[in-house]
């Protein structure tokens, strides 16, 4: 006779967990079932209403939470306390932001995916499936899946449990990052580097998880976090298995050494998913590292804080240092968010109460920043004649962007000088905080370096900001036109090294530094009038259907209120900054 009993689950603690978990099934569903005229559209209907539950499913939670500090469900497995619902608020509304994103679709009809990822780059099939307007929307489940195991990564309780949730969340992150509609073979490469990196990481973690239940016996954060309490001859054991388990969840948040996936997954994916994938898994996974810290290996304090010293340093340091050098805007972005890591890393190691609310505040305005950001680069493309290209991640080529659209240039100039932490930005108040708290937690030497980190930083984002308003529009030149005297008319022209006239003669033209001089009207009539002229890319911003727009508008707004006025949030944050033991 077994005495086995079911367990006693309490549905209603982890509703936001079921709601997106149990959306991504049907989601598999709708796959199988619903015609594919019908399928985007219950797919998005379905993904937005998930994530919008799931936030909703934590308002809820919240007043009990905030009175009695939280519950232990399934055992124990699952944590749900103050700190899991501001991160499972977060993660669900940077979904929701995320797929909004997702879902746009330009004024050509495509969206950011290929039309068959399976399909071989180039082949007759893929040429085949674009002709034939294949929609990749097994996208929606993907991104619910992965949005589940984040919800579950900062609550899990036990290691087993955080293992779970990790390849939950990372198994479809692997899938999206191979699917970009444009540069496939980079992004097919990306995805492979992703997945073998991220399976290398999973390993590490792994044999952490087996060499601490060879210390205690047990996976549960608590029974551990008492074993620690006790002096044995197994220490060494101990040690090491923690180092492991925190590069696996370093790996997560691209902290050096671990980093070397993040500038080419970030530049290889679809834009959409580098957001998504920057600020959502950001989220969850310093979720879960701080509980760790904080919960489980308290005691260990000593042994690990030089190895988060030097990885919190090195991070900061390595991030903005590399980003200087950048000329691609992902990876200019992707470094930018390593250096990121190493700020909020600076807020953990304080290990002071302050610093739990410092760092669920810092991820809630970073992850605003991001997903806006990567949004608008998701709507500046690269355009040829009439055609509308890939997306225009070369610095170069955002040069003028001000000049001829000032509102998208204003907001991704607004999420820059949030990221470089200026005042009356949600980044500075974000910095501000984990500064304090590591200032507070007596390590002012890493505030100090974490300063003068982000003020180097703020170069490399000003000078995007100077090239968008202050430079020339790419490629562009003052074009004079007279009749071999004083110039008449002044226009600004693409860069041509020869124009067909609208005699049909070839005209040359001679550049005269940033001007190049036309010496017949009828030269610059034909310029002007758009006759056929050789000449490279243009840059331009897409007309879209407009769910990017509305997320990239959140954003700002988010951004800009709790630049101005954080003390709301920072209060109702810190009423619940508390782990369960």
């Amino acid at each position: 006779m077994s005495d086995f009993s079911a367990p006693d689950v309490q549905w209603g603690a982890l509703s936001p967990i079921v709601v997106v978990l149990g959306a991504a099934v049907v989601a598999v569903l709708v796959e199988a079932f619903v015609p594919a005229r019908l399928r985007r559209t219950v797919q998005l209907v379905l993904a937005l209403a998930a994530t919008a539950g799931a936030i909703l499913a934590v308002a809820l939670l919240w007043g009990g939470v905030k009175d009695d500090g939280g519950t232990k469900v399934l055992g124990g497995s699952v944590l749900v306390d103050g700190p899991t619902l501001v991160l499972q608020g977060t993660i669900a509304l940077l979904a929701l932001l995320s797929i909004l994103i997702i879902a746009d679709r330009t004024a050509t009809g495509e969206d950011a995916f290929a039309p068959s990822a399976a399909s071989v780059p180039g082949s007759d099939y893929e040429q085949l499936s674009r002709r034939l307007g294949l929609r990749q929307t097994e996208v929606y489940p993907l991104v619910l899946f992965a949005t589940g195991g984040m919800l579950i990564f900062p609550a899990a309780g036990d290691l087993l449990t955080l293992f779970v949730a990790l390849e939950v969340l990372s198994l479809p992150l692997y899938l999206l990052t191979g699917m970009a509609r444009r540069r496939r073979l980079l992004s097919q490469e990306a995805s492979m580097k992703y997945f073998l990196l991220g399976a290398f990481a999973s390993a590490l973690f792994l044999f952490g998880i087996v060499l601490v239940y060879g210390y205690c016996g047990s996976l549960s954060y608590a029974e551990i976090a008492s074993a620690v309490q006790t002096p044995s001859d197994l220490d060494a054991l101990l040690l090491v298995g923690s180092v492991l388990i925190l590069a696996g969840l370093l790996f997560k948040v691209g902290a050096v050494p671990f980093h070397t996936w993040t500038p080419d997954v970030y530049q290889g994916a679809p834009t959409p998913i580098t957001g998504f994938m920057a600020a959502c898994t950001k989220v969850a996974a310093f979720g879960a590292l701080l509980r760790v810290v904080y919960t489980v290996f308290p005691d260990l304090q000593w042994d690990l804080q030089v190895l988060m010293w030097v990885v919190a340093i090195a991070t900061m340091v390595v991030g903005t240092g590399i980003a200087l050098v950048q000329t691609d805007m992902k990876r200019i972005l992707a470094y930018s968010s390593i250096a990121h890591a190493g700020f909020i890393l600076t807020g953990i190691v304080s290990l002071d109460q302050a610093g739990i609310t410092a760092v669920l505040f810092y991820l809630l305005v970073y992850g605003a920043a991001t997903v806006g950001s990567f949004g608008i680069v998701w709507l500046v493309r690269e355009k040829s004649a009439d055609e509308i290209l890939g997306e225009a991640t070369h610095l170069s080529q955002w040069a003028g962007l001000g000049r001829r659209h000032p509102v998208l240039a204003l907001a991704f100039a607004f999420f820059l000088l949030s990221f470089a932490g200026i005042p009356l930005t949600a980044g500075f108040a974000g910095k501000f905080g984990v500064f304090s708290a590591a200032v507070a937690g007596g390590d002012w030497p890493l505030a100090l370096i974490g300063v003068l980190a982000s003020s180097a930083a703020a170069f490399f984002y000003v000078r995007i900001i100077v090239l968008m308003f202050f430079t020339g529009p790419s490629g562009e030149r003052d074009v004079l036109v007279g009749d071999g005297g004083g110039a008449s008319t002044a226009a600004y022209v693409p860069p041509v090294p020869v124009v067909i006239g609208s005699d049909g003669t070839v005209a040359e033209m001679e550049p005269v530094g940033q001007v190049a001089v036309v010496t017949r009207p009828d030269e610059a009539l034909a310029v002007l009038e758009g006759a056929e002229v050789a000449h490279g890319v243009t840059t331009t911003v897409v007309r879209s259907e407009g769910p990017a727009l509305i997320a990239i508008t959140v954003c700002v707004a988010i951004t800009a209120i709790l630049g101005v006025a954080p003390s709301g949030i920072v209060s109702a944050i810190s009423h619940v900054a508390h782990f369960l033991p």
